[in-house]
């Protein structure tokens, strides 16, 4: 007869399940872990937009649209690579400037000044825009992206960004 305070005894069988288990939630949550985070991190990291060159403020004159390319570093992981993103500048006055993105807000078109109508038209579908860039005729759900600036050392400075195309509120892509 066995004493009820005697141990029990794991047998080899029992004691191989216990340890493949343990094996295989250790490596689980080290595969996991890593996993998750590489999957959730990116959506909760917003892009930061850098401020870039536009050139000399004398370069924009009064009153005129200007298309203009500004280069912004694009980060990924350790990669960096150099891309050029079209705006347009247009100085209202001496120290007043609006600049947009040179994306149509519709799907992303490049659009042009058309001085003869004097306003930005986007050729994709027949988007029109005012000096200022709101909406005067076409499919566009919102005005034209506006970008913000300043001016340093005589230079136009541009934080550059995209936006969600498509929607009516302007949203960071």
């Amino acid at each position: 007869m066995q004493n009820e305070n005697s141990e029990k005894r794991v047998d080899r069988r029992t004691f191989l399940t216990y340890l493949n288990f343990a094996l295989g939630g250790f490596i689980s949550v080290a595969l996991g872990i890593p996993l998750v985070g590489s999957l959730v991190l990116p959506t909760l990291k917003q892009r930061e937009a850098i401020w870039s060159p536009a050139g000399p403020i004398g370069d924009y004159p009064l009153g005129q649209p200007k298309a203009a390319t500004v280069t912004v570093t694009i980060r990924d992981g350790w990669i960096e690579r150099q891309e050029a993103k079209g705006i347009w500048v247009v100085r209202n006055s001496q120290e007043g400037f609006t600049v947009l993105n040179g994306r149509c807000v519709h799907l992303g078109c490049a659009y042009s000044w058309v001085e003869s109508q004097k306003e930005f038209l986007c050729p994709c579908h027949a988007g029109r825009y005012s000096l200022d860039g709101k909406v005067l005729s076409g499919p566009p759900p919102r005005p034209l992206d506006n970008l913000e600036w300043r001016v340093e050392g005589g230079n136009l400075m541009v934080r550059y960004q995209d936006f969600r195309l498509g929607i009516p509120q302007k949203e960071v892509a």
